[in-house]
């Protein structure tokens, strides 16, 4: 099975509680906690992380077919959260709010929805996902 990313992120944390250094393909960022949990809150957590992922990827995918379309949207907010239930699955359930101007014509904007779940990253998200952790 072929990796979905030329190169491995790499992450790393030493003695500074929380913080981790994450390499990607063009260069590093960093990763912390809240003030709250101990952290120094220098970068994003992990959970903020994640739907950074679904937003970023959410927007460009609704940017990509809005002008592939040719239609005037200047621009697309999200508003993503989430919560967990403690049921015995522990389902998580991410709230993902889009918003267009008032300008966008309804039947556009139920097209877009459709269009929003079908970003990759949605669609990793409802996959059902292994994790092959390895010393």
């Amino acid at each position: 099975m072929e990796n979905a990313l030329e190169n491995d992120i790499v992450g790393h944390i030493g003695m500074q509680k929380y913080l981790c250094t994450i390499n990607w393909r063009n260069g590093q960022f960093i990763m912390d906690e809240p003030e709250k949990i101990e952290g120094k809150d220098l970068g994003p957590d992990p959970y903020t992380a994640l739907l950074a992922s679904l937003a970023s990827c959410t927007l460009s995918t609704l940017r990509m077919y809005i002008d592939r379309k040719g239609w005037d949207i200047p621009e697309i907010t999200i508003a993503l959260n989430f919560y967990q239930e403690s049921n015995p699955d522990l389902t998580t359930t991410i709230k993902r709010i889009i918003t267009f101007p008032v300008t966008v014509d309804e039947d556009i904007k139920k097209r877009l929805l459709i269009i929003a779940e079908k970003c990759p990253v949605s669609k990793l998200l409802k996959n059902n996902i292994v994790i092959n952790t390895l010393l």
